[in-house]
């Protein structure tokens, strides 16, 4: 007989694979649970650096040539301004690059404009895009970077307002995912739930450490708290999901799935989820 552990290792390793895969847009990778590492320091990630244009070079191969050279008429605009003209340019060409769902290029220039107009929110926007970018993307490389860049911001944020739970959040999350020793990670995303109960993103990133770590029952809890009492996403219902499956808990694990298939109303996700709930059903 198969040890439980090793069938619950061998679920989330198998839904790394294809989630990573058809949902890095819309709902974040698990990633295969390491025993006995949840209070260890983490190893610093490798990290090349990210250069501004650079990055917009390499996301201009995404899109079309119109907006190409949209972007290169608002590039050079922002080389050529200065002072304040220059921190709303780069707001402008961040904007642009969110739109286009190309979070890397984004942050740079919300970063840029930070440090241009450094206000709470400016950084706050900067990493919160970083995070976004962080999620989005596959490369190993520029993930390291950009939760690197995403940890300065928050850091910026916690120097101009300590008490800030968003910057706090953010902080957390950035630690959590590899920046220090996950649990001060924990403890301040538990700090940031105990003033703010209903804090979804806190929420949302205990219940993922709970899946990453292994702790099923308590991913359960988590999830379900945020989908009872703060707000029912396809995200909080999948990972629900997730944890109920790694439990063995197939019946809940399908209802599960099944409402994350009906509030995401998408195809490329109901498409993972009919198959998912096939094989759970035999």
């Amino acid at each position: 007989m198969k040890n439980p552990r090793t069938i619950q290792i061998a679920i989330i390793a198998g839904i790394v694979l294809l989630v990573g895969f058809l949902f890095s847009q819309d709902i974040k990778g698990l990633v295969k649970p390491k025993e006995d590492k949840a209070a260890m320091p983490a190893e610093q990630p490798q990290t090349n650096g990210l250069n501004i244009t650079e990055v917009s070079a390499t996301a201009k191969n995404l899109i079309s040539n119109a907006a190409a050279n949209e972007f290169n008429v608002l590039e050079k605009a922002y080389q050529k301004a200065s002072g304040e003209e220059k921190v709303n340019q780069a707001k402008v060409l961040a904007k642009k690059w969110d739109d286009l769902e190309q979070p890397v290029p984004s942050a740079l220039y919300l970063e840029e404009a930070a440090s241009g107009q450094p206000t709470l929110v400016n950084w706050l926007n900067a990493g919160d895009r970083f995070l976004k970018a962080f999620d989005s993307t596959q490369d190993s490389l520029i993930k390291a970077d950009v939760l690197q860049k995403a940890n300065g911001a928050f850091g910026k944020a916690i120097a101009i307002d300590s008490a800030n739970l968003d910057a706090k959040t953010g902080m957390g999350i950035t630690i959590v995912n590899g920046l220090g020793a996950p649990m001060q990670g924990i403890a301040m995303l538990l700090d940031v739930v105990k003033q703010d109960p209903k804090n979804f993103k806190a929420n949302m990133n205990l219940g993922l450490f709970a899946i990453k770590s292994g702790q099923f029952d308590k991913a359960v809890t988590r999830f379900e708290d945020i989908i009872n009492k703060i707000k029912a996403t396809p995200d909080a219902y999948f990972y629900l999901a997730t944890a109920y499956e790694s439990l063995g808990k197939k019946e809940n694990a399908v209802n599960a799935y099944l409402q994350s298939k009906k509030l995401a109303a998408n195809p490329t996700l109901s498409n993972f989820i009919d198959k998912k709930v096939a094989e759970l059903k035999k």
